[in-house]
């Protein structure tokens, strides 16, 4: 039995591991990418499209995972695992470069006078403690003061001066000052960047709207409308309505005249459009419920029956 035309087939489709083409293919196995830069073999392509493609990716697949072969190794409990090289293919940036950030006051400061920042480490050493603690946050050290046990009180010190609620004090104005300088470097930098600008002098009229418009909702959130509220420097007076209450004490006259109104509203119910234009004239429509009407019908009772309801209330009232 000759099998030699079996085994040429077979060993045909062994293709080798070394793929060698006229230009070499560019691989990035930081990024598990392959570049082939040879141009397209027309005959090929327009002879069997699949075969093709399949060809040529087998090339380049076979070309990437060769190099990963080659690459140093690590194991694991899956298995080695190849250390991948940085990436050497240059892609393009998603978003653009962010700009850069303008310096704030003391910056400029410290640069103009070659002052060198220290970074401050985010741990101290307590003394009391033995042990490292927090420079801030919770149970930080800039708390000390405040929960130490014995403090020295000043001589000319009032009678209720609490030293705790002095360092707190103290350690608030402190927070509430950085606050504000934050917030001013985030104005001049804005108004730098957007000097002579329309977008600049936008975006500062739009944020003194909104603080505008915050204050006067702090400002109305109060009973007392914000009378008796601290007011802060530079603010201007709000203008708005006022609450407006009924005095306590009326004529009796004026309180006749509220309560007829009252069950006034309550007697004559809002007419529908379809009786408003079976209406003939608009004081009968003033007058007719007609919707008082439809029940009654409705219940077996016509004008009859309303007349001798009246008729017996009015006999009840004469026998009484």
């Amino acid at each position: 039995m000759d099998v030699s035309d079996i085994l040429a087939a077979h060993a045909a489709k062994q293709k080798s591991i070394q793929v060698e083409k006229e230009i070499p293919l560019e691989i990035d196995a930081g990024l598990l990418t392959v570049t082939d830069l040879n141009p397209v073999d027309t005959e090929s392509y327009n002879a069997d499209l699949e075969e093709y493609l399949l060809a040529t990716a087998r090339d380049g697949a076979q070309a990437l995972i060769a190099s990963l072969f080659s690459l140093p190794t690590t194991s694991s409990p899956d298995g080695p695992l190849a250390q991948l090289p940085p990436p050497t293919t240059q892609l393009p940036r998603a978003k653009p470069l962010p700009k850069p950030k303008p310096l704030t006051k003391w910056e400029k400061f410290a640069k103009a006078k070659g002052i060198q920042k220290k970074r401050k480490d985010k741990k101290v050493w307590d003394e009391e403690k033995q042990e490292w603690v927090d420079r801030w946050g919770w149970k930080g050290a800039n708390k000390k003061e405040e929960e130490q046990w014995l403090t020295e009180v000043p001589a000319n010190a009032d009678v209720d001066f609490n030293p705790s609620h002095e360092a707190r004090k103290k350690r608030k104005e402190k927070m509430a000052k950085n606050e504000r300088q934050h917030v001013q470097n985030l104005a001049r930098a804005e108004k730098e960047q957007g000097s002579g600008s329309s977008s600049g002098l936008q975006i500062q009229a739009q944020r003194k709207r909104e603080i505008d418009r915050t204050l006067a909702t702090t400002r109305t959130s109060t009973a007392s409308m914000g009378k008796f509220d601290r007011k802060l420097e530079g603010e201007k007076k709000l203008k708005g309505v006022k609450r407006k209450f009924d005095p306590t004490e009326v004529s009796s006259s004026a309180e006749k005249s509220q309560n007829l109104e009252i069950l006034s509203k309550l007697d004559r119910e809002p007419l529908s459009k379809k009786s408003k234009r079976a209406s003939d004239t608009p004081a009968a429509a003033s007058v007719l419920n007609v919707r008082k009407a439809v029940r009654f019908a409705s219940k077996g009772q016509g004008s009859a029956a309303l007349a001798r309801q009246a008729g017996g209330s009015k006999g009840k009232r004469g026998k009484r």
